[in-house]
């Protein structure tokens, strides 16, 4: 099992910034990809940014250029610092982690709780 602690959320106005970090713990020995996805409110979770073991990212289409994943891997953590934050980018932000990357958030054997993101003025 691998346990995902997850911090860094809030309220921030827009063109403001924030980092989340995600801690992992366990079996971590499985994990190849580790990353972020949200879910606004009413729609579906979508991939915002991954970083697999070799440091490959793959950011969404929506992020790219405002947002930027690093991990330390001495530290078994991952972090998501955004920049630029819009309106649009509120939202209940999920670490997830597992043995390969996908675009899909049901790929992820491990997810964590949620921290929410909201920016408003």
């Amino acid at each position: 099992q691998v346990q995902l602690v997850e911090s860094g959320g809030g309220l921030v106005q827009p063109g403001g910034s924030l980092r989340l970090s995600c801690a992992a713990s366990g079996s971590i020995s499985s994990i190849n990809t580790m990353g972020w996805f949200r879910q606004p409110p009413g729609k579906q979770r979508e991939l915002v940014a991954t970083i697999t073991n070799d440091g490959t990212a793959t950011y969404g289409d929506s992020v790219k250029g405002r947002f930027t994943i690093s991990r330390d891997n001495a530290k078994n953590t991952v972090y998501l610092r955004m920049d630029s934050l819009k309106p649009e980018d509120t939202a209940v932000y999920y670490c997830a982690a597992g043995d390969r990357f996908s675009w899909s958030p049901h790929w992820y054997d491990y997810q964590g709780q949620g921290t929410q993101v909201t920016v408003s003025s």
